[in-house]
C-alpha cells in the first residue's frame, strides 16, 4: 500500500519554534514582516490598531495548543522589534505546565527579543500554572540598543497551582531566568540585568515550598526599562516610598527615619494590598526599576497591578488598553 505524497513542502522548522519579525514601512506603518511557529507554539496577530497617540500598535497572542505544556515541550521563539516599532505581546489565559512522567523530563520556553532603537515591548502575560509533578525551566533575554533608547516592560509570575484539587505549590521544579542585555558588535552583548527565580518540591531543611511561601498564591517580577516606561518607573517608587516599613523606619531615607510616611485611606491600590495580603517591593537597578511582589489570590494581584498602571497611565496611552488585558 502506497503512503500518500503531502502536497504541502516539508518544513525545515523544529517543533515548538517561532519567529516574529516588527518592521516599520513607509510612511510610517508597522507590518509584521514575519510571523512563523511550528506545534505546540501558536501564534494570533491581530491588525494592528492606533494608541491614544496616534501611532501604530501591533498585538501578538502567545499561544499552545491545549493551553499549555505537556511534560518534554519546548518552546523556542524569537522576536525583533525593528527602529520605532511597538509590540504588545500578551496570552489568552494562564499557561498550565502539565504533570511530567518523572523529573528528568522537562519542559521550557525559550524567549530572546531584541528591541531596536525608539522601540518599544511590552510584555505582560498571563501567569504560568504549574500542576502537580510538573518540572519546567525558562529563559528570556532581551537586548536592548547601547544609545539607551529602547523601551520595555516585561510581567513574569508564576502561581501555585490547583488549589481546589489540592495541588497548591505541589511541583517537583519550577526555574525562570530573566536576562537583558545591551548590543553590541560582539553578538551576546554586556549584560545590564539579570533576575533568577528557582522554586522546588524537594527542598533541603525538611520544609517544602507550602511552608516557604506563607500561604501566598503567587509570586512576580515586573521589569521596567526604557524613555517610554520612565514615568511609570518613577510611579512604582514613589508609591513604594509611601508604604509603612518594618519599625516604623523608612529605609529609602538617608537616617532611616520616616519622612511624611502617610497611608491615604482612599487609596485604591493601598486597599487592595491589605486585602490580598500583598506584598511587594520596587527598586531602582542599574537604570531599570525591578517590583517583586506576591499574593495570597491570583485576582488580587491581578487588580492591584492592574490599578497601579491604569492609575499612572503611560501603558494605556502607548499601547492602548488591549495591553492590559491579563490584568482584568
Amino acid at each position: 500500500m502506497s503512503v500518500p505524497i503531502s502536497p504541502f513542502a516539508a518544513s525545515s522548522a523544529a517543533a515548538g519554534t517561532g519567529e516574529i519579525i516588527l518592521a516599520l514601512l513607509p510612511p510610517g506603518r508597522q507590518t509584521l514582516q514575519k510571523c512563523t511557529y511550528q506545534y505546540p507554539l501558536k501564534l494570533i496577530a491581530p491588525d494592528p490598531h492606533h494608541s491614544s497617540e496616534q501611532k501604530h500598535v501591533t498585538i501578538t497572542f502567545l499561544l499552545t495548543y491545549g493551553g499549555g505544556l505537556v511534560g518534554g515541550d519546548q518552546i523556542d521563539l524569537k522576536v525583533e522589534l525593528q527602529d520605532a516599532t511597538r509590540l504588545v505581546l500578551l496570552t489568552q489565559g494562564s499557561t498550565k505546565i502539565f504533570k511530567s512522567p518523572e523529573k528528568s523530563v522537562v519542559s521550557g520556553q525559550t524567549l530572546n527579543v531584541t528591541i531596536g532603537s525608539q522601540a518599544a515591548l511590552c510584555y505582560l502575560p498571563d501567569p504560568t500554572q504549574p500542576f502537580a509533578e510538573s518540572v519546567y525551566e525558562q529563559k528570556q533575554t532581551f537586548t536592548v540598543q547601547h544609545d539607551g533608547t529602547s523601551s520595555l516592560l516585561v510581567l513574569d509570575w508564576v502561581s501555585e497551582g490547583r488549589r481546589a484539587r489540592g495541588e497548591s505549590w505541589t511541583l517537583w521544579s519550577w526555574k525562570g531566568k530573566n536576562e537583558v542585555r545591551e548590543s553590541n558588535d560582539q553578538g551576546k552583548g554586556r549584560l545590564l540585568l539579570r533576575d533568577a527565580v528557582m522554586l522546588r518540591g524537594d527542598d533541603l531543611g525538611g520544609m517544602g515550598l507550602v511552608e516557604k511561601s506563607n500561604n501566598m498564591g503567587i509570586f512576580g517580577t515586573l521589569i521596567v526599562y526604557g524613555p517610554v516606561f520612565k514615568y511609570l518607573g518613577e510611579f512604582l517608587l514613589r508609591e513604594f516610598s509611601t508604604q509603612p516599613r518594618i519599625g516604623a523606619k523608612n529605609w529609602t531615607t538617608s537616617d532611616g527615619i520616616a519622612e511624611g510616611n502617610v497611608v491615604h485611606e482612599d487609596d485604591q491600590a493601598k486597599r487592595l494590598e491589605q486585602q490580598n495580603g500583598l506584598l511587594w517591593t520596587a527598586a531602582n537597578v542599574r537604570g531599570f526599576v525591578l517590583v517583586k511582589f506576591g499574593a495570597k489570590e491570583i485576582d488580587g494581584a491581578r487588580r492591584w497591578l492592574g490599578t497601579l498602571l491604569k492609575q499612572e497611565g503611560s501603558v494605556e496611552k502607548v499601547f492602548g488598553h488591549q495591553a492590559l488585558l491579563c490584568l482584568r
